[in-house]
């Protein structure tokens, strides 16, 4: 993370999960969720100045959203280093979407307590630097599952199906592939992802994509 903690105690509280006793990362994950949200909305505010609010707070929603970080979290292979009751840790819980995302938030609270709004701020603007990137203002903000829905809606085709065909990789670091398929409109698409619904999201994206060429 490009990061040197000053007080191991901290990093090590972020890192405990409530399962495995106190003190846990609870508290910092609260504190680094609304620290997060500050330093996304500063960087969009900055970087879309024409841009409405509706729009703004739909962007920065898909990048701080459980998805995001649990992508983030298992690219920084955070889940080999929480601690976990045992019951947890028999159950994959170092593989859990909500339990790596509130572990990162918690990391981003640490950071802020051990060396100040400046250095959590630049540890999130490293890690989100691709994400905000790859951001189009032109396009529509809302997911592609969520496109893809309302457009078949609105001209009354049954909703895709999503099935998972393949999964990869090491159980800390599974890579998923997921198919999409709009049965009415002969429509079948792949996505991979670093988890389900990150896969879903690309495959998503490709129907959509599709759907629109063939009726717009």
């Amino acid at each position: 993370m490009g990061y040197a903690f000053r007080n191991n105690a901290l990093l090590r509280q972020a890192l405990t999960h409530r399962s495995h006793g106190s003190p846990n990362n609870e508290r910092l994950e609260f504190l680094g969720d609304s620290i997060l949200n500050c330093v996304i909305a500063d960087a969009l505010f900055k970087a879309f100045p024409k841009l409405p609010e509706g729009d703004l707070s739909r962007i920065r929603a898909n990048l701080v959203n459980q998805q995001s970080l649990c992508e983030l979290a298992i690219r920084l292979d955070l889940g080999s280093f929480l601690l976990l009751g045992e019951g947890e840790m028999k159950s994959s819980g170092n593989r859990r979407p909500s339990i790596l995302a509130d572990a990162l938030e918690a990391v981003f609270g640490a950071i802020f307590l051990d060396g100040g709004f400046d250095a959590a701020s630049s540890v999130i603007g490293k890690l989100y630097e691709k994400s905000m990137g790859e951001i189009d203002s032109g396009m529509p903000v809302k997911d592609p599952k969520t496109q893809l829905q309302e457009y078949l809606q609105g001209r009354r085709i049954a909703l895709p199906r999503y099935q998972v065909v393949e999964t990869s990789g090491e159980a800390h670091r599974q890579r998923f592939k997921v198919e999409c398929c709009i049965a009415e409109l002969d429509i079948r698409t792949t996505g991979e992802g670093e988890s389900r619904r990150g896969a879903e999201q690309s495959a998503a994206l490709d129907a959509y994509r599709s759907a629109t060429r063939a009726n717009p």
